[in-house]
């Protein structure tokens, strides 16, 4: 039937856009849309995902956006919701990651709101909470004015870079009876513009100097967004025998890959001539040496060393934080989508033909030896860590790994000091999610469910390497993963501590010449320690451990994994690691 009411029209546009979940917290602010979502829309495309918490609500949508490429909405509930999401917001900000964030107002006409209530939760505009960390926010006034501004919000979201967005509607259009049939937009014409490309010649620089370089490296960083991209980098890879180093914000290069030499950075940063970014996040930080104590950076690089920077970040520049990092010095600066810019530079070094075949194939066999070494060395650090108790971090995701290798996996989040990336098998695209972006804790438990939804009924197991100490934020996420019954194992990576913030009291403790032994103080869980096990199951969750003795670790996991797989809901393994 033909929406009645604004929220119906609303609900009819997300639809239109083909957003297949709303996660939300309830809120009056919005009431008229959720009546629409349910008794209007049948709670089905878009079906609503209930959150205890709105932080919850925006990092479900964050994790969706990341594994399915495009956005979900997430409807936060006027100030106080907004509030409360602003921390999620800010990590898909960070993330270059699109998310349809709604909101609810008050009655911006005074006259009809509420008593307190509508007065304390109404704000002037309330989109000025967030408009420092959203791409765009608007506040549409008249039923007439909101296609337009769902379909401007879509839009820009989705254009490069892309970000989250913030659209707020008063409960008076939600609620208001439409006086006219009001015709539907088409999306079509309305979608995002085409990925933005370097101009030819700044191509064709690129590509003599990649060809004429004697040691190029390439650094990648966010380039893994697009799996087309992850293709595209092993082919320019391997047409000049370029070293290539994953700083792992995504799985940008396979990790099996012989010209994969992630792990020996240092050492390659500092020998390279020519170095070319694609997507790099701190770029200044890549090329430097950072001493933490000193608060000093020094440049890794040769001083004749050429550097070339592929990425969108200076189109998503802020003033309120500095999310943009320190200026590096580039000699070749290209704003560029890197999943249609490396196909070009590939073309254009082929026609240009300046580099040596013999040259290259030397290359290739030396940086397959290092990437040889570099892989035996993480081997020989895992069989010497195997049987240390608490359990090592390395012997924790390999086990984690022989439980799933042999499933349909995604590693939707949990990095975990860069083990999976040295023990798995990460070879191809889109099979790791990257972090957080904002380095907001309380990202994972939400992220990897909305990274989960895109896979029920596919048979792929999620897997969430899960820090305690992030999980202790926004606990209530395991009822929604419970509630929304996803296919996702979580795997407690339990320290009992929040320890980088240990080695930071060290650190200063060593330089004033204090004890520091003390710097547990005020950083450990342990007394009384947190039964993650038991309250998942309080939350309806199959719930195991802690596991504290190796051996017990992967009996422990298949049988987590029997529940994920055969009973279709989640399953948390709480395993006891070493702080270190």
């Amino acid at each position: 039937m033909p929406p009645r009411y604004g929220s119906d029209l609303i609900v009819e546009l997300l639809k239109a856009l083909d957003i297949e979940y709303v996660a939300l917290n309830p809120g009056s602010s919005f009431r008229g849309i959720h009546d629409s979502l349910v008794n209007y829309n049948g709670n089905r495309n878009p079906e609503i995902i209930l959150c205890c918490h709105e932080e919850i609500a925006v990092s479900v949508a964050h994790g969706y956006a990341k594994a399915a490429g495009k956005p979900m909405a997430a409807i936060v509930h006027n100030v106080v919701g907004l509030q409360h999401a602003s921390m999620a917001i800010y990590n898909a900000w960070c993330d270059r990651t699109p998310v349809l964030v709604m909101g609810g107002t008050g009655p911006m006409n005074s006259s009809k709101r509420r008593p307190w209530i509508d007065w304390i939760h109404t704000a002037l505009v309330q989109g000025n909470l967030v408009r420092d960390f959203v791409k765009w926010d608007d506040q549409p006034i008249g039923v007439e004015a909101i296609p337009s501004s769902i379909m401007r919000g879509y839009r820009i979201a989705m254009s490069d870079p892309k970000g989250p967005v913030y659209l707020c509607f008063d409960v008076i259009d939600q609620e208001a009876r439409l006086e006219k049939e009001m015709p539907l937009p088409d999306p079509a014409r309305f979608r995002p513009p085409a990925p933005l490309q370097a101009e030819a010649d700044a191509i064709k620089q690129a590509a003599r100097l990649l060809s004429e370089a004697q040691n190029p490296v390439i650094l990648a960083d966010y380039l893994g967004r697009n799996d087309e991209s992850v293709w595209s980098l092993v082919e320019l890879a391997e047409l000049l025998g370029i070293a290539v180093i994953d700083l792992g914000a995504r799985l940008n290069f396979p990790n099996t890959h012989p010209l994969n030499l992630t792990g020996k950075d240092r050492e390659t940063v500092g020998n390279a001539d020519v170095i070319m970014g694609l997507d790099v996040m701190d770029l200044f930080g890549a090329l430097a040496r950072h001493d933490a104590a000193a608060h000093t950076s020094q440049p890794a690089i040769k001083p004749d060393c050429k550097v070339i920077h592929a990425t969108l970040a200076d189109v998503a520049v802020r003033g309120w934080t500095t999310d943009f990092q320190e200026l590096a010095p580039v000699d070749l600066p290209l704003v560029a989508n890197t999943r249609i810019f490396l196909p070009a530079l590939i073309e254009e070094i082929k026609r240009q033909g300046k580099f040596s075949k013999s040259t290259v194939e030397e290359r290739r066999k030396a940086l397959a030896a290092q990437h040889d070494e570099i892989r035996a060395h993480w081997q020989k650090e895992l069989k010497r860590r195997w049987d240390e108790q608490p359990i090592s971090p390395p012997r924790l995701a390999f086990e984690v790994w022989e439980a799933i290798r042999r499933e349909s996996w995604l590693l939707v989040s949990g990095a975990f000091r860069g083990w999976p990336q040295r023990l798995w098998d990460w070879d191809k695209p889109g099979l790791f999610l990257g972090g957080y972006g904002g380095g907001g804790l309380g990202y994972s438990p939400g992220a990897s469910v909305g990274a989960s939804l895109v896979h029920k009924g596919t048979g792929t197991v999620c897997v969430n390497l899960q820090r305690d100490g992030d999980l202790l934020y926004t606990t209530s996420a395991l009822w929604t993963a419970a509630n929304s019954a996803v296919p996702l194992l979580i795997v407690m990576t339990n320290n009992r501590t929040y320890y980088n913030d240990e080695e930071h009291q060290e650190k200063v403790a060593l330089a004033r010449g204090r004890p520091p032994e003390r710097k547990v103080v005020g950083m450990r869980m342990e007394k009384p320690p947190v039964d993650f096990a038991n309250l998942a199951r309080s939350f309806g969750i199959f719930g195991e451990g802690p596991v504290t003795e190796p051996d017990k670790i992967r009996p422990a996991l298949e049988r987590a994994l029997r529940v994920v797989k055969d009973e279709g809901r989640p399953a948390l393994v709480d395993v006891y690691i070493q702080a270190v």
